[in-house]
């Protein structure tokens, strides 16, 4: 089992978590849609060669933001961040992967 966390902004937020809950991301046993949510304050600046869905280059960004916790069968992790890549609004998006251990 894993745990994906992710961030997200608010307006897309349950867009991105429906594709992950559609793969069967936050399923445990006889419980499926699964996540814990918090609320904070994200915050990046764009530069370079960057081209940013918020936002405008070198000029930095703060924002509320979500980030979102799901649990993850073995099988399905890559996909779903695959699948997390491909439907988050981000160019680059900030999340995590961690092995669970089962006691």
């Amino acid at each position: 089992m894993y745990k994906l966390n992710f961030f997200v902004p608010e307006a897309d937020k349950e867009r991105v978590k429906e594709a992950l809950f559609a793969l069967g991301v936050g399923r445990y046993e006889n419980y499926e849609c699964c996540s814990w949510e918090t609320l904070g304050q994200g915050q990046f600046k764009p530069i370079e060669q960057a081209n940013p869905a918020i936002g405008e280059l070198d000029k930095l960004e703060v924002l509320p933001e979500y980030k979102v916790e799901m649990i993850c069968k073995d099988e399905l992790i890559k996909e779903a961040v695959k699948t997390l890549k491909e439907v988050h609004l981000y160019e680059e998006v900030a999340y995590e992967v961690f092995k669970m251990a089962e006691f």
